[in-house]
């Protein structure tokens, strides 16, 4: 794994942001006072989450209104309608956003 500084952790509560992060997106939340992350593109339709809305502990998708867990990427919304999101493990240090990514083969 390979941690990935993804910049300043300074989210307002509910905030969420999108990042390139090499050839993925990463959708970052703080929602509890907690930061937490899954793949940005939906697996869907491939649509950003980032550009979606946060209802409780999910993300719901801006294209179809799908709803993901922040915690699990658990589709609490539409389970036949697609797959699971990724997560992606978010931590603070000295103030900035890391995030850990599997290493390239």
């Amino acid at each position: 794994m390979t941690k990935i500084k993804l910049g300043p952790a300074d989210f307002a509560e509910r905030e969420m942001r999108g990042y390139e992060v090499g050839k993925r997106n990463v959708c970052i939340a703080k929602i509890h006072g907690r930061y937490k992350g899954l793949d940005d593109w939906c697996n869907h339709a491939g649509c950003l989450l980032s550009g979606g809305r946060i209802e409780g502990n999910m993300v719901v998708c801006p294209c179809h209104e799908v709803g993901f867990d922040m915690d699990t990427g658990h589709n609490e919304t539409s389970p036949g309608v697609c797959d699971d999101q990724a997560t992606v493990s978010v931590e603070v240090q000295d103030g900035v956003l890391l995030v850990d990514l599997p290493d390239s083969p």
